[in-house]
């Protein structure tokens, strides 16, 4: 299924901060709208903020009223500025802006045809990021074995994406394949995705899953419960991965355990011309982590570190999973170079 769709002049999709328990459409019409929806994580996950970033322009040509092409692309350009202000990690929503921008400013034509060029712009990047992630699924299946038990952190589903997802799509299509494999999703606290979001998803297509705290996985691993890890990523660069928080522990434990550690994601994810240093971590409100479930569980007044990513060194990467195939450690020094091909 689709996660997000474009439809007559609107968004249309699923207010993740609703689920599990609740199904709730959101029929997104403006600019304003789009940037709430991703500051407030109603929309979430790398892959899909880059469909969103698209749309969102898309939104905004459709509703300009400008009567030049100068003025929408003005529009056009501080509409970019308002979604690339919303989150400063995910990589993927500035380079889908970025994209749309620079072909609205390389066309010649007139205003509708303008429009029309921004909207089919934003749809061509939402279905390549559909089929690179099945692609990629397939690419990552020949690293599942059967009977394989592989932990997963955060949601890297079809819900992070336009369609099937990155490191779940890696999981259902070794499942399609006939895999007998097992999954264990980690609760990813502070907001709980694994719990909420990815034991969802593989509960729903009958894959068989363990839901765990984030403070489990050294046990789980300790006592020889999993073969393999598999996460997305929300920006890699030349030197590390990105990725939500507490990737990076799982990725040490994984080491220690000598338990192969993948991360899947489309090539949008790269950005090979900066270095970890380099990332912005998006740090978070305190009350997500000082309330649960709207009741407050902290000391009032405590001092809170909320970062939403950590970045995990590629030394502890064993591959990278995308949809032009799979990078093992021997191929990451090439990343200080060149883009992936």
């Amino acid at each position: 299924m689709r996660t997000i769709k474009w439809q007559n002049g609107t968004v249309i999709t699923v207010d993740q901060t609703k689920l599990p328990l609740e199904t709730v459409t959101l029929k997104i019409k403006t600019v304003d709208q789009m940037a709430e929806a991703i500051k407030n994580l109603r929309v979430r996950g790398a892959p899909l903020l880059g469909a969103c970033a698209a749309f969102g322009l898309a939104l905004a040509a459709c509703n300009s009223k400008a009567s030049c092409v100068s003025e929408v692309l003005t529009e056009l350009e501080d509409a970019a500025t308002i979604l690339k202000s919303t989150r400063p990690t995910a990589v993927n929503l500035f380079w889908a802006a970025d994209r749309v921008l620079d072909k609205a400013r390389d066309f010649s034509g007139d205003v509708e045809e303008l429009k029309a060029l921004v909207v089919g712009e934003a749809q061509s990047i939402a279905d390549e990021d559909a089929e690179a992630n099945r692609v990629m699924g397939e690419n990552g299946a020949a690293l599942i074995n059967d009977g394989d038990v592989v932990l997963t952190h955060c949601n890297a589903g079809e819900l992070a994406t336009v369609e099937y997802g990155t490191a779940l799509g890696v999981i259902r299509a070794a499942w399609k394949q006939g895999k007998n494999i097992k999954v264990i999703a980690t609760e990813t606290r502070p907001l709980l995705q694994g719990a909420r979001l990815t034991a969802y998803e593989l509960k729903r297509d009958g894959i068989p899953v363990t839901l765990i705290t984030d403070s489990m996985v050294g046990y789980v691993m300790q006592k020889g419960l999993v073969d393999k890890v598999v996460v997305g990523a929300d920006r890699i660069v030349q030197d590390g991965v990105a990725n939500k928080i507490g990737t990076f522990t799982v990725a040490v434990l994984a080491h220690e355990h000598g338990v192969p550690f993948y991360v899947a994601a489309p090539k949008s994810t790269f950005d090979l011309t900066r270095k970890s240093a380099d990332i912005i971590i998006e740090e978070r409100k305190a009350a997500e982590v000082t309330h649960y479930g709207g009741k407050q569980v902290a000391a009032e007044g405590v001092n809170v570190l909320n970062p939403a990513f950590d970045v995990t060194p590629l030394k502890y990467v064993s591959a990278i999973i995308h949809e032009g195939g799979v990078y093992y450690q021997k191929d990451f020094t090439q990343f200080k170079t060149n883009a992936p091909a």
